[in-house]
């Protein structure tokens, strides 16, 4: 199926959609479109160069959480592919929305886009919104990565003891990694990844947006944010 480009939304709970917009729009140094949708509930992440690949959701129920869209030409057989690899269809029209095995929401669209955003310059390192992390708890693993794989035709790499890797296109404005979890959790989660020229600069400016260090390992920091889901900081330099 090959998706032709990949968008992650902040799906958020009434509460946490003003600071987590702000926030974001502050971490990624992005603008913030006008709202749309019948409620006014959606919005997008708008790069000074290239195509939006991050948007927001407001919900009208349920906790804050991170959906994806997969950009594809055609909607119908996106979806019965999906179903035959086990995702579950919860609706259909221009758009379908379905659940991975591991119960993990996405979307196939077909709307355009193609222009990879750049890293962004803070004086002296820059960083981007470049990963999607799917947190999969053990039991789930091998299916999801399975699922994943085979529904975007992309090669899993040599795997690690903690992570899967998966080969997408570059020109893709975000890769998609999974993250065996040590905790058998009810359903999949994700949660996004910055790469960056240097994490402790980087840190540092996203402390002072008072997102607050969850966590310090060898290759990532684990971030908290005022609201919203968490996310990480990583040793990944962005693409030029």
């Amino acid at each position: 199926m090959h998706p032709f480009w990949i968008t992650a939304f902040l799906d958020l709970a009434p509460d946490d959609l003003a600071p987590t917009v702000t926030h974001w729009a502050a971490v990624t140094g992005y603008g913030v479109s006008t709202t749309r949708g019948d409620d006014g509930e959606f919005a997008t992440l708008l790069p000074a160069d290239g195509d939006p690949h991050l948007k927001v959701q407001r919900l009208g129920e349920g906790p804050t959480r991170i959906h994806l869209d997969l950009h594809v030409a055609e909607v119908a057989p996106a979806v019965e592919r999906a179903v035959g690899l086990g995702a579950r269809l919860l609706a259909d029209g221009e758009h379908a929305v379905l659940e991975s095995p591991g119960g993990f929401v996405l979307c196939f669209v077909t709307h355009r886009a193609v222009v990879r955003p750049a890293a962004v310059d803070w004086g002296g390192h820059t960083s981007l919104v470049d990963q999607v992390c799917l947190d999969v708890p053990p039991r789930l693993l091998d299916r999801e990565v399975a699922f994943w794989s085979e529904v975007t035709d992309w090669p899993v790499q040599p795997p690690s003891e903690e992570f899967r890797r998966l080969s997408s296109p570059p020109q893709l404005p975000l890769q998609l990694l999974v993250q065996r979890l040590d905790d058998d959790q009810e359903r999949v989660t994700a949660h996004l990844d910055l790469s960056s020229s240097d994490r402790a600069a980087e840190t540092a400016r996203h402390e002072a947006l008072g997102a607050v260090v969850d966590g310090v390992f060898d290759e990532w920091t684990a971030m908290r944010p005022p609201a919203g889901p968490a996310y990480c900081i990583t040793d990944r330099v962005p693409a030029t």
